[in-house]
Order: structure tokens, then sequence, then C-alpha cells
């Protein structure tokens, strides 16, 4: 996995950089659309998954719905680390908003170096357990997150929901911002507007 992402942009090229992973089978020109919901001042990068997969392209092999390949999971991200640590070095906040697929990915990533990101949104998908990163108590003590679920999902198991809603509220130590919306597999507009809003305080926040 040698090559670079296909990556989009938009906004600012300094400050605080949004990193968007989208969900599995999608692409990078799909999600960059949320960056049109979210503060204008900040910049946007949307990254391409490196696995072709149903037409689109995905961030991990599967063992099943919200289960990663350990070893493939550890594959990608030390790709993706290495794409980051040159376009965003230290000192630059990055902040992290996947969603479903894309949410598990940038949950591997965050419990994997909690210290590299200025805040991370876990929108409609699960935390990837038991594929590597640890989920210690405590483990992203003070991390700054932001998670969105909805009650009517049907794509990821209601086990990894409940799972992930109680170890990023309670068990992680993180500093979580929570909601849970009467939709399905889908961004509420009200959540929405709550992730603009999350990112806009704590994109000052991180400076």
């Amino acid at each position: 996995m040698d090559t670079l992402p296909v990556v989009l942009t938009r906004g600012a090229s300094e400050g605080p950089l949004v990193v968007l992973l989208h969900g599995r089978g999608s692409r990078e020109s799909e999600i960059i659309g949320l960056a049109d919901a979210l503060p204008a001042d900040l910049g946007y990068a949307a990254v391409r998954a490196p696995l072709a997969e149903h037409g689109g392209f995905a961030w991990f092999a599967n063992r099943g719905i919200g289960r990663p390949v350990p070893e493939s999971l550890r594959q990608t991200m030390d790709w993706f680390r290495g794409w980051l640590d040159s376009v965003a070095p230290a000192g630059r906040p990055v902040f992290l908003v996947g969603f479903s697929g894309g949410a598990a990915f940038a949950g591997g990533l965050l419990l994997d170096d909690p210290g590299r990101y200025a805040g991370t949104a876990v929108l409609h998908g699960t935390l990837p357990f038991d594929a590597g990163p640890r989920t210690d108590p405590d483990g992203l003590a003070g991390a700054p997150v932001f998670v969105a679920q909805g009650d009517h999902d049907q794509v990821i198991p209601r086990e990894l929901l409940d799972r992930t809603w109680t170890y990023l509220t309670s068990d992680s130590g993180a500093r979580t911002t929570a909601r849970r919306d009467p939709v399905g597999h889908t961004l509420a507009p009200a959540a929405l507007a709550a992730l603009a809003e999350w990112l806009d305080t704590e994109a000052h926040r991180a400076g």
C-alpha cells in the first residue's frame, strides 16, 4: 500500500484540518458534501479509502459488519498516518469525522493514538472492538469525542452500537458529546447541526 490516497479538499489551507472518512462502498466525492454544513473557516480533506469494494472503497477487510480484520485495519491505519503526517505535521490540529465504516476507522485511529487528534466524530458506526486497538478504561481520558447514532439503525448491529455508546460516554473517560436521533442509518439534520457546533467549539479551543 505505497500509493498516496485520493483526496478532495475545501476551505482553509491553514489552521485546523477536518478529515472526512466515508462509509463502506462509498468514496471521497460523496462525503465531501458534509463540508457545506460545517464551519466555513476550517479546512476539509475527504480521503478515499484504499480498498476497492462494491463499486466504491473500504477502509478495511471485514469479518462481519462492523468487525474489521485486525491485520487489515493495522495496515490501513499505518497507511493513513503516513499521509496525515505529511499534510498535517504536529502542531496543526486535526479532527476526524467518520461515517459508518469510516466511523470505525476513525475510532481505530483515535484508540491507537489519542493524543494525535483534536477531536473525533463517530457517526452511525461502531468502534473496532477486538480488532487490535485497545479499549481500556480511561483509555481516551479527556479526548474530545462526538458520537451520533440512530434509534432505528438496521445496518450496524445494535450490540456494537450500544457497546460503542457505553465506552465513549462512560468507560473511556473521553469528553464526549453524544446524541441519538429517531432515524435509521443516516445523519439527522439536528445531529449535523450539533456536529457543526461541536466542531466550531473544539476548533476554537484547539487554536
